[in-house]
């Protein structure tokens, strides 16, 4: 499966680069236990932040929500699932509602994933 990994990056932080980075690094540490579970982890972030590096713009620009939130959006088309987080975040909310709606399953501990054996993970 392809499962989008939802949780704080701006929220919180006031705007501070340092604060985003952590909850960044949060976000990412989740990646190996989604990938070692046999699937391929994805974060918005990962795709926003290069698209607004292109624009000229930062992710407390104003183009941010622009680029952020639809990028989510966007990927939520391909992905099979979400891994939502800990934390407050607008973003993550509209994440979840996004896969239910879309009737994706959204799992809130990287535990809840079912694990694919090598062979079907090719």
């Amino acid at each position: 499966m392809l499962i989008l990994i939802a949780g704080p990056y701006r929220s919180g932080t006031d705007g501070d680069p340092e604060a985003m980075a952590a909850n960044l690094g949060r976000l990412e540490a989740a990646a190996w236990p989604v990938f070692a579970a046999g699937h391929l982890p994805v974060i918005g972030e990962w795709v926003a932040l290069p698209v607004l590096r292109s624009a000229g713009a930062g992710p407390t620009d104003p183009l941010a929500d622009q680029v952020l939130y639809p990028t989510a959006e966007r990927l939520l088309a391909h992905c099979d699932a979400v891994l939502r987080l800990p934390g407050d975040s607008t973003g993550a909310d509209q994440d979840v509602a996004t896969a239910r709606r879309r009737g994706l399953p959204v799992y809130h501990h990287v535990d809840e994933i079912p694990a694919r054996t090598p062979q079907e993970a090719r």
